[in-house]
């Protein structure tokens, strides 16, 4: 069976493309000592630590390799540039180059927030990224280190939802623990995104790297909508109030850093080479919901074993 190895193994979409992945490969994940009982190999390591790229990497021996460590939380990379670019930019690069010696295929894990949002048509992978703030900036020079270093490697922008290890990690687990509880909560109605499902977007990703990909793709949902639409369509899944969604403009929250307000990225340079649909939010709402029903969340917490900080994202 193919190895893949996978930084960031407890993040939202590191652990859950773990799961995924370890019921067809060989998986060994990488974290910060944050996982247990996990179906698949572990190392415990900190990749900024001097020597340790090279030293997880002859010891996973992978074919594959998928880049989810980040630091992605806005407001935590504008409190503190510094560890944002070493993780975001620096880090990824020197993965791209550790793997390029060693020939193993590597897919970067970067973000649709390298746009500034200003584009009313979707962005394709041809138009030149503006990115507004630490975050998209230092996730920028991350993508431009990869495929400096290792032409051959890929790199996928992405926004996604899903389950999480400490279960407040996506949008989707927003408004569910909130409509759940029977909370009131806002959705930014000028905020527009494409977003795609966990599990969908770990599919992808391996099909990325069976189909030997290099180079720039955008791997996001196939449809746009706000974050507002977003959480009345889960709440509409899942048989919640809808009308506890206050209908909000960003601006009119406590976020510090700056969001991009329309993120309408174009599939189909993926999904040409692909030669399928890349999946929308209703069907990622069906699977997130049929998670929720088989005790999907409960099972991913149970693999806690610290708690969980902004760094594997």
């Amino acid at each position: 069976m193919t190895r893949i190895l996978v930084t960031g193994a407890s993040g939202l979409l590191g652990l859950n493309l773990a799961l995924s992945a370890s019921e067809r490969h060989t998986v060994t994940g990488v974290d910060r000592c944050k996982l247990s009982g996990v179906p698949f190999d572990l190392i415990c390591a900190n990749l900024l630590d001097r020597g340790t790229v090279d030293r997880v990497l002859d010891t996973a021996r992978p074919d594959w390799l998928i880049h989810c460590a980040a630091l992605a939380n806005l407001e935590a990379c504008e409190a503190d540039p510094d560890l944002a670019r070493r993780l975001n930019a620096d880090l990824p690069g020197g993965l791209a180059a550790a793997c390029a010696r060693r020939g193993v295929k590597m897919v970067h894990i970067s973000t649709d927030s390298v746009f500034d949002g200003t584009k009313e048509e979707p962005y394709t992978e041809a138009d030149a990224p503006s990115p507004v703030g630490m975050y998209p900036v230092t996730k920028l020079e991350g993508e431009q280190n990869v495929l400096a270093a290792d032409p051959k490697a890929a790199v996928a922008r992405v926004n996604f939802f899903g389950w999480s290890l400490g279960g407040k990690r996506s949008i989707s687990e927003f408004f569910f623990n909130n409509l759940s509880a029977g909370k009131r909560c806002n959705g930014f109605t000028d905020v527009w995104f494409c977003p795609i499902f966990v599990g969908d977007l770990a599919d992808t990703l391996l099909r990325m790297l069976e189909k030997g990909l290099s180079g720039l793709y955008h791997a996001t949902g196939s449809d746009a909508l706000t974050k507002y639409e977003f959480g009345v369509r889960l709440a509409r899944r899942f048989g919640f109030d809808e009308t506890l969604i206050d209908p909000i403009s960003v601006g009119q929250s406590e976020l510090t850093a700056r969001r991009s307000p329309i993120l309408r990225l174009s599939v189909h340079k993926l999904s040409t080479a692909l030669g399928m649909e890349i999946p929308g939010v209703s069907t990622g709402l069906d699977r997130f919901y049929t998670q929720f029903q088989q005790g999907y969340p409960q099972k991913i917490r149970s693999y806690a074993q610290g708690e969980s900080t902004q760094v594997n994202k």
